[in-house]
């Protein structure tokens, strides 16, 4: 994105070329089938040339190494009952997109039982935040209720069903949501000083967009005082029983509600695909649509909740959402697709060379969200509430309750991605990833208008990247 007011910074202010490298390593100590533990480390992202990672000249830098997962898997005696505990990563089910609601890693206590071959039950628990709250009084003063209510607790069951030739899953899962959890010290009274790590993306798919506001689009000016409620509901499946044809859909429903009803956000989204089986690839059509919010913005939001999506691997799109693990830059305009629609064509895993293969696909990206919107959106960046855009205004803002851009009816998108992988040797695959992004931003009176640009022209530049990844997996 380029823009006035220091908006034609790079992507995350980083360079238009980078080389970096990460290593991700895997320790899993067995003692039968019934226990085990596993830790999961993860050294990087490290960018080739900096210092504060170990890449610069030397090499003797502290590089950031992770505990990415680390837990054990046990079974009950004398029962099939598995279970799983520590920081592991959870995803909820989909045949088509990825989980659109909840996709990372978390601690949490993970379930399962096959009652038969037909039918299994998976339940869980995950906290995904805790003891991040500083505390603070009327007087500025810090440590006042430190640490007080601000946990976010996450229960699931998902009912796998399995047939020949379908397959089906139902599901549901509900939160309880501490008033501070979003918070982090003094600030305003929605959490828009957020400092502890991950809690953006839980903000982004948690809250309407600017918080709670006033019929004006003004922000509302209270505290939350106790605990909201989320819930989802979803139901998501695949059959193949005419083989070579496949059908998968996802649909799924989420409302999270406050004692602020002004905060609360409610939506579903649902997801279609066909494809058919070939020789040399698998083509496809498919399609999703997200609701999106109207044009009252003190009504809260109308965009389906996610709690988050950051380690989803989307299967339509490698760029204008969450691509695949090796991509870089990615969800150029959402973590989910939330508040947008849109159709594709894909030709998959196409192979006329051994070892060699080929995905490309196509789609056309709208929003769902109404265009008045906008209006309440750059009327308050104008003037100058806090958390609703920083000095990134118009529809690439980013701010209380936003992903990357805030796409109305008004707005589009065309993906253009070509993904190439060539398994060199067993173990060995180099990627080359290349994508273009088109986009067309209303700025007309009725929408993002010009005072989105300080009265400057349209200044969106359509975002491309070519990936090359080199990765040895054993």
């Amino acid at each position: 994105m380029t823009g006035y007011n220091q908006a034609n910074k790079q992507y995350k202010n980083e360079d238009e070329f980078e080389a970096r490298q990460r290593v991700r390593l895997q320790l899993d100590a067995v003692a039968s089938e019934s226990l085990s533990g596993t830790v999961f480390f993860e050294i990087g992202d490290q960018m080739w040339g900096k210092a504060t990672q170990g890449g610069a000249l030397g090499a003797d830098g502290n590089s950031v190494v992770e505990v990415k997962n680390a837990y054990i898997d046990w079974m009950v005696p004398q029962t099939d009952l598995k279970v799983r505990m520590g920081i592991q990563g959870v995803a909820l089910p989909s045949f088509t997109t990825g989980s659109n609601v909840f996709n990372d890693d978390v601690a949490g206590v993970v379930a399962s039982y096959q009652f038969n071959e037909n039918v299994g039950l998976t339940a869980l628990w995950a906290r995904p935040f805790n003891d991040n709250y500083n505390g603070w009084d009327k007087n500025g003063n810090t440590n006042y209720a430190q640490n007080y209510m601000d946990n976010m607790d996450v229960f699931a069951l998902l009912v796998p069903l399995s047939f020949d030739g379908v397959k089906v899953t139902p599901w549901g899962m509900m939160t309880a949501i501490g008033p501070n959890t979003f918070r982090s010290g003094r600030d305003d009274n929605f959490g828009n000083n957020i400092n502890a790590p991950g809690m953006k993306f839980v903000q982004a798919g948690m809250l309407p967009v600017g918080g709670a506001m006033h019929k004006d689009g003004s922000p509302v000016d209270k505290r939350l005082t106790s605990y909201g409620t989320g819930w989802w509901a979803g139901l998501t499946g695949e059959v193949t029983m005419w083989d070579p044809f496949r059908f998968a859909w996802d649909f799924n429903y989420g409302s999270v509600n406050y004692d602020e009803s002004r905060m609360n956000r409610s939506g579903w989204l649902a997801s279609l695909l066909f494809e058919y089986k070939l020789d040399w690839g698998i083509p496809g059509l498919y399609g999703w649509y997200g609701s999106g919010d109207d044009d009252n913005p003190a009504n809260g939001s109308e965009r389906m909740p996610s709690i988050s999506v950051d380690n989803n691997n989307n299967g339509f799109s490698n760029f204008a959402f969450n691509g695949g693990p090796y991509i870089a830059r990615e969800a150029m305009l959402g973590y989910s697709m939330s508040g947008t629609w849109g159709i594709g064509a894909r030709v998959k895993d196409v192979s006329f060379v051994e070892d060699l293969k080929h995905t490309l696909r196509v789609n056309y990206i709208g929003g769902t969200n109404a265009p008045k919107m906008a209006k309440y959106i750059v009327g308050n960046v104008d003037r100058g509430y806090p958390g609703l855009g920083g000095d990134i205004t118009g529809p690439n803002m980013q701010g209380l309750g936003m992903d990357p851009l805030y796409m109305t009816t008004e707005d589009s998108a065309l993906e253009i991605g070509l993904t190439n992988e060539y398994k060199m040797y067993e173990n060995f695959t180099i990627m080359l990833d290349a994508a273009y992004l088109a986009t067309w931003i209303d700025h007309s009176k009725s929408t993002w208008g010009r005072s989105a640009m300080n009265g400057k022209s349209d200044q969106e530049r359509d975002p491309w990247n070519v990936n090359l990844s080199f990765v040895y997996a054993f």
